[in-house]
């Protein structure tokens, strides 16, 4: 038996570098995508958002000069290339994926709809969102929060280089403890910067709850899904 039978996995543009400085390293593309075909074989339905750092983010645009809506429309091509190389992974490994649009990029991919989402995920394909939420000065980390609210995903997993929040930075505090569940209110009140304010706020209205976890760890998302305790869980 699966714990979740519908999840949005949120993974960072940077995650998909891999040991490299820039760009799509294939090694740790496949790796995720090994991942999602082991969960998708279990018969969960997957929605993925993926970000753009690994190739543009718009902020750095701003810092050389862009105007912060171009900036911010760069980096929504961005997400739409990790998209398509996260697609391409998965099917070459024998897995079934799809890439839809937040903003219209036919033949790219199709434009994305809740229903076009759902009726894919049911018949046991993948759905990549990219994109983020097809406007600016808006994160992946909330296109993840709404995108999961929106296909009643049963929660978010947001995949990190870590196992999980920590009371202080574990790397520059030894004594740091990792919290196993933590509440959207003390996460707040204790500054954690978990996602930003928009996504955080979004999760904690809707009761989506969010889990954050170690994607780069193999097996791991196999193991959340079938119930082991692993990262950090957030909820009301």
């Amino acid at each position: 038996m699966t714990t979740y039978k519908r999840i949005l996995l949120k993974l960072s543009g940077e995650s998909l570098m891999g040991e490299n400085n820039f760009g799509i390293d294939t090694k740790r593309l496949n790796e995720y995508a090994l991942q999602i075909i082991e969960i998708s074989e279990l018969g969960v339905e997957v929605g993925i958002v993926i970000g753009g750092g690994n190739i543009f983010r718009g902020l750095q645009g701003v810092n050389k000069g862009f105007d912060r809506v171009k900036g911010d429309q760069m980096g929504m091509l961005a997400t739409t290339i990790n998209s398509l190389a996260l697609q391409s992974a998965i099917e070459s490994l024998g897995g079934k994926a799809r890439v839809l649009t937040s903003i219209r990029l036919e033949p790219v991919g199709e434009f994305y709809s809740k229903a076009k989402a759902l009726e894919l995920m049911k018949q046991g394909v993948s759905v990549i969102i990219a994109g983020g939420t097809g406007n600016p000065f808006f994160t992946t980390d909330t296109a993840s929060a709404l995108r999961s609210v929106e296909i009643e995903a049963d929660v978010l997993l947001k995949g990190t280089r870590v196992d999980g929040i920590y009371t202080a930075d574990p790397e520059k505090n030894p004594d740091a403890t990792r919290y196993n569940e933590i509440t959207f209110d003390k996460a707040y009140k204790d500054d954690l910067h978990i996602m930003d304010l928009t996504a955080f706020t979004l999760c904690k209205e809707n009761n989506m709850p969010v889990l954050v976890f170690d994607m780069n760890k193999k097996g791991n998302l196999k193991r959340i899904i079938l119930g082991e305790k692993i990262g950090t869980l957030i909820r009301n």
